[in-house]
């Protein structure tokens, strides 16, 4: 086992009698207050060795001027050229928008609400005048704007309207049956990396958008208590096993005013991903993923009349099969594209032909690429970030797209955030160390130019605990486990403390990570001012480590992870300084069906726990998800019994306080519910507390009331 200690949160110095504890409300709000400085809205200008960021106005530095800030355009001066735009409105912008992009070295464009409508604006910082316009109505429930400014296209309920920047409109879908839901990104439950359910054509002339009939899924009821007499909503819920959606890609012409439909065919409850746009405009690239999850071609269809072209490639896993990102294809070989895929252990590159022949394997080392950053400006370079040290760090990598090298940009540990134009590279880091630090490098020569080294925001302010990571063993003896400790204000070894045990330890997610607060949150530390030892470890299943360390949960949700979690509880009971009678647990929906496992699996451990939105047996959960992990229950029975906690609540010996969100469209409450009853007829006491207006997570000002709910049942059960 492996330690390395931070002592930089014991904060001292001559401010030190200053300092206190966290509040219950800064738990929730206090990144308002102590979130380091940093620099935000960072991006490249075209054309220019220069780069734009946002401080209250639109800064800008340039390697000319050594990087020094200058004002671009101020927000009192957008507000102006806005109100002379729109002169029956009026304009009180604090801060420049967050949306603006470059369209070229002097032309910026950004969406602004002006009256009802959100409306795209382009800014010529030559002429200081605002050029074209372009709306969308602002109850709309999406909106995208086609690239080159003149439509907008957005959703009035359940169907898709579009609007040009000369007023014209067209109605692309009439769907009356609101069980018919065109252009949304929710399609498929927004799993495979859906971000959108529309894709303007790359000459802004076609729309292709997601159709998707809900008719023949299944109804589940939430009620709202808000009204006099209480009503219910009911939503499409497709449980694991159960009828799922059906969903198609439908291409609209604004010539023609005709829509097509991709021919991506049969079965029709099919998953359609990574949907990509040749850069032509010719063709359209979807991939079909089965039911099953274990088998997806990648095809390729005509835009003229949407008929199949061609297979290009499958994929196909025991386990499972997970797109997450479209197409990238390369700005200077039009006929070529980067697709990522975890086949070979690692979510990496791989250089494929528009004919769907692999050209090159483009992984570097045991690199998992985490997020795709920018072509450099003569599209010879790809710059991304990667995931290393055993799933701690985050670092910038370039990859040259004709010798197909690959050079790391960065190496100090940490996370980092970056964007290269592809002569000079922009870096915000931070670690355990670091609140934050902003450099720009120039990848020819090396230089580097500090732009920012922020100062601790909790310096003098806030009295922090110690924090430590830690390396366990998962409970195969193989694979090195990640976990993080914070130890009470004013720690003493020679004494015992209680315990908070915190986790998820779900898939796409990751806790213990090295950045700024070793990635806890606020309420994590404020428990350790309470005088808890927190301990939160990521177990196999969890993101960030590869695909032998996620598949190990395929068909047996739970059980692995539980195992690995057991290590955690080995070390903190090993050590002296914790009371092992006094030990508690706390998780949140992956989190709470973990927390509710081990409370029934092995109820001699932990004396409380929270389980918040906690899945109990995942025949209840939806389709997408559950069956790519648990296949259906009809194929994995034994699987699905395994995991369920509702045969096992009899064995329940702690407190235990489930918390569940009303309106929980995720995790539905029949899932807490089925377990209270479980209970009863078990003759087992359990707390449960509704939050009648939320739905899966508890925000805003009641989350301040739902730690408090949380502190106070560890005090009473944990503090006697």
């Amino acid at each position: 086992m492996k330690k390395i200690a931070f002592l930089f949160l014991l904060l001292g110095g001559s401010n030190a009698y200053a300092q206190r504890h966290f509040t219950l409300e800064e738990t929730v709000f206090g990144s308002r207050s102590y979130a380091p400085q940093s620099i935000k809205g960072q991006q490249w200008i075209p054309g220019q060795q220069a780069f734009s960021y946002i401080d209250i106005d639109l800064q800008g530095r340039k390697a000319s001027n050594n990087w020094k800030s200058e004002v671009l355009l101020t927000t009192a001066a957008l507000n102006n050229a806005l109100a002379a735009k729109f002169p029956d409105n009026t304009f009180s912008l604090k801060n420049f928008p967050a949306s603006y992009r470059w369209k070229d070295a002097y032309t910026i464009s950004m969406t602004v609400s002006v009256g009802k409508q959100i409306v795209a604006v382009e800014y010529d910082l030559r002429k200081k005048t605002m050029l074209n316009s372009i709306a969308a109505p602002a109850d709309a429930a999406e909106y995208f704007f086609s690239k080159d400014g003149r439509n907008s296209a957005y959703l009035v309920a359940n169907n898709i309207e579009i609007q040009s920047a000369d007023g014209q409109k067209w109605q692309v879908t009439t769907d009356a049956n609101t069980a018919i839901v065109n252009g949304c990104s929710a399609t498929h439950r927004q799993e495979f990396g859906i971000d959108r359910g529309m894709w303007w054509s790359p000459n802004s002339e076609s729309l292709l958008y997601y159709r998707k009939d809900e008719s023949m899924v299944a109804k589940y009821p939430l009620i709202n208590w808000g009204t006099r007499m209480a009503q219910t909503n009911e939503i499409p819920y497709p449980m694991a096993g159960e009828t799922n959606e059906q969903v198609s890609l439908q291409l609209f012409n604004l010539k023609t005013q005709q829509t097509i439909k991709l021919q991506t065919g049969e079965p029709l409850d099919q998953y359609l991903t990574s949907v990509t746009w040749d850069p032509s405009g010719k063709y359209i690239y979807v991939g079909l993923l089965n039911r099953g999850q274990d088998h997806m071609r990648l095809t390729k269809y005509a835009a003229a009349d949407g008929r199949f072209v061609a297979t290009l490639f499958e994929e196909k896993l025991s386990s499972w099969v997970e797109p997450q990102h479209p197409l990238l294809f390369l700005p200077t070989q039009p006929n070529q594209f980067l697709y990522q895929t975890d086949q070979h252990g690692y979510n990496q590159f791989y250089l494929y032909n528009t004919e769907g022949k692999l050209l090159k394997s483009l992984g570097y080392k045991d690199v998992i690429v985490d997020q795709i950053l920018s072509f450099s400006e003569d599209g010879t370079k790809l710059t991304y970030i990667g995931i290393t040290n055993n799933g701690l760090d985050r670092q910038a990598f370039e990859l040259d797209l004709k010798t197909f090298h690959t050079k790391e940009l960065t190496s100090l540990s940490g996370t980092h955030q970056a964007s290269s134009n592809g002569r000079y590279l922009f870096d915000q880091y931070s670690n355990t160390t670091t609140a934050n630090k902003a450099v720009v490098k120039d990848l020819k020569s090396g230089k580097t130019t500090e732009l920012l080294n922020a100062s601790n925001p909790l310096d003098g302010k806030i009295t922090m605990p110690k924090m430590e990571f830690i390396t366990l063993t998962s409970a195969d003896g193989k694979t090195p486990l990640n976990a993080r400790i914070l130890y009470p204000t004013n720690f003493d070894a020679s004494k015992k403390y209680p315990v908070m045990f915190y986790l998820y330890g779900g898939s796409h997610a990751q806790l213990v990570t090295n950045k700024w607060l070793g990635g806890a949150g606020y309420f994590d530390y404020y428990m350790a001012q309470q005088g808890y030892i927190v301990f939160t470890m990521d177990n196999r299943g969890s993101d960030a480590r590869g695909r032998d360390f996620t598949r190990v949960t395929h068909r047996q949700l739970g059980q692995a992870e539980m195992a690995d979690q057991l290590q955690g509880v080995s070390y903190l009971q090993a050590q002296s300084f914790v009371d092992t009678k006094r030990m508690g647990i706390f998780g949140w929906s992956f989190g709470g069906f973990m927390t509710t496992s081990l409370m029934v699996n092995k109820p001699e451990i932990f004396q409380a726990a929270v389980a918040g939105g906690p899945v109990i047996d995942w025949k209840y959960y939806e389709a997408m998800y559950g069956e790519r992990y648990m296949d259906t229950p009809q194929e994995n029975p034994a699987g699905y019994a395994q995991s369920s906690l509702l045969n096992k609540a009899e064995k329940l010996k702690g407190n235990l306080l489930i918390i569940h969100g009303a309106q929980d469209p995720v995790v539905v409450q029949q899932h807490s519910m089925a377990f209270i009853e479980a209970c009863i007829k078990a003759g087992k006491q359990v707390d449960y507390f509704l939050y009648p207006t939320h739905e899966h997570n508890v925000s805003g000002k009641d989350r301040i009331h739902m730690y408090e709910k949380i502190a106070r049942y560890f005090d009473l059960h944990l503090k006697k």
